[in-house]
């Protein structure tokens, strides 16, 4: 099987090194990180590549039809056509779905004025959480116990200042409180199968501090989270609104993925995407035992019962991503990376590529985006796999990286 994963971070690149266990991987662009480290990549559209197989990483192309283009084509899709990938190009639809549903989430409000924003915001006790409705990478959040604070940003977004026409639309909500959670689950239309949970780090800073990024790093498997707790999300979450979505029409074959949270009356989505989520697919499909294209194919074909469900290792998987300088608000590109050859020959450590470019003058690579690099590690306890990525990363280096240095530590404390 030839399969084409679309995009150019380190998520697609976690997904090309799982598919090729199994079969032959083009990804589409890919970036010069990924071919350094032998992953072929594809210049142009997707449309122009011969494949049996597309698994779209990316939720902006989601968003904007390709997996619809691609199916009028006659191709085989893992990713949800433009109708379904609403969940996450708008935020109030989701909330909308959510509450159709019946699905436990957090109470929430719907804005385009700023009048009706800071009536709601002073009505409820804080902590608050303000989102821009459209895309916004991850960025768009604000978590806040000052409600100042919150009624400044939802005024800025609302005004277009801070993310343009994504967030001239918010969703306000409540704030909620327990440990967060990531459940991803591959579905064929009807069925869904829940994929081993992860934790990701959003905050920019060590003890969650600083904005929120497209995560920071993240690991596999997660303390508390046990068979029990995942039988509830795909009770509560993920069926439910697989339902919901077959009410209005749309046959949803791709991820839906939720990011949770476990509160004392039980688990909350907190926000559905629509694809593998960057970076806990770092940690969770190095777990993955079986034949990765095989399944994503089936579900793709709306037939998951035809192949085995997904199993996982008892190791446990960190990854701890590299950052440039200025990341989020303004990353600075352009600085010359080392150690990537030296990091490669460790035992136990696989590189994932993100924002890479090739150096100009042809001489090696240089960072080409606010996250450069994953450093995933596995190991037989979190604790060991937290030590072996940790003592990787002195070996990297560009001017002004950073990262954090908590990634999976509360974690790793915890007794096996």
């Amino acid at each position: 099987m030839r399969v084409c994963v679309v995009g150019g971070g380190g998520r697609e690149h976690a997904l090309a090194v799982a598919l090729s266990r199994t079969a032959d991987v083009v990804v589409c662009p890919g970036n010069a990180g990924m071919a350094a480290l032998g992953v072929t990549c594809a210049a142009g559209s997707p449309e122009s590549v011969a494949a049996d197989l597309f698994v779209i990483g990316p939720e902006a192309p989601l968003v904007d039809g390709l997996a619809d283009r691609l199916r009028a084509a006659g191709r085989l899709v893992f990713g949800p056509g433009a109708a379904g990938a609403r969940l996450e190009g708008s935020k109030a639809w989701m909330k909308d779905v959510l509450a159709d549903a019946g699905v436990p989430t957090a109470a929430y409000g719907n804005f385009e004025a700023i009048g009706p924003a800071v009536e709601f915001l002073r009505s409820r006790p804080g902590p608050w959480v303000v989102k821009t409705d459209g895309l916004a990478a991850g960025k768009g959040v604000l978590v806040t116990d000052d409600l100042d604070a919150a009624v400044a940003d939802a005024e800025a977004k609302l005004s277009g200042a801070a993310f343009g026409a994504a967030g001239r639309r918010v969703v306000i909500e409540e704030g909620l409180t327990g440990e967060e959670l990531s459940v991803m689950a591959i579905c064929d239309g009807t069925r869904a199968w829940v994929l081993a949970p992860a934790q990701d780090f959003k905050r920019a800073g060590d003890d969650d501090t600083g904005p929120n990024t497209g995560g920071m790093g993240a690991y596999s498997p997660v303390p508390g989270a046990d068979k029990g707790v995942i039988d509830e999300v795909l009770e509560v979450a993920v069926q439910p609104t697989l339902a919901a979505l077959r009410d209005r029409g749309i046959d949803y074959r791709g991820m839906l993925y939720a990011g949770l949270m476990l509160t004392p009356a039980g688990p909350r989505v907190l926000e559905f995407n629509v694809r593998f989520g960057d970076p806990e697919t770092q940690v969770v499909l190095p777990r993955w035992k079986g034949d990765v294209a095989a399944v994503l194919a089936a579900a793709s074909a709306g037939r998951l019962d035809t192949v085995a469900a997904p199993e996982f290792t008892e190791d446990a998987a960190v990854c701890v991503v590299l950052a440039a300088p200025g990341y989020p608000a303004a990353p600075q590109t352009g600085q010359k990376i080392s150690g990537i050859k030296e990091v490669c020959q460790l035992h136990g450590i696989e590189l994932y590529a993100s924002g890479i470019d090739a150096a100009p003058d042809g001489d090696g690579l240089v960072t080409g985006g606010g996250r450069v690099l994953g450093v995933g590690a596995t190991g037989p306890t979190i604790a060991a796999a937290r030590q072996r990525a940790y003592d990787a990363i002195p070996i990297l280096s560009w001017a002004g990286m950073t990262y954090r240095r908590d990634i999976a530590g509360a974690a790793a404390e915890v007794p096996a």
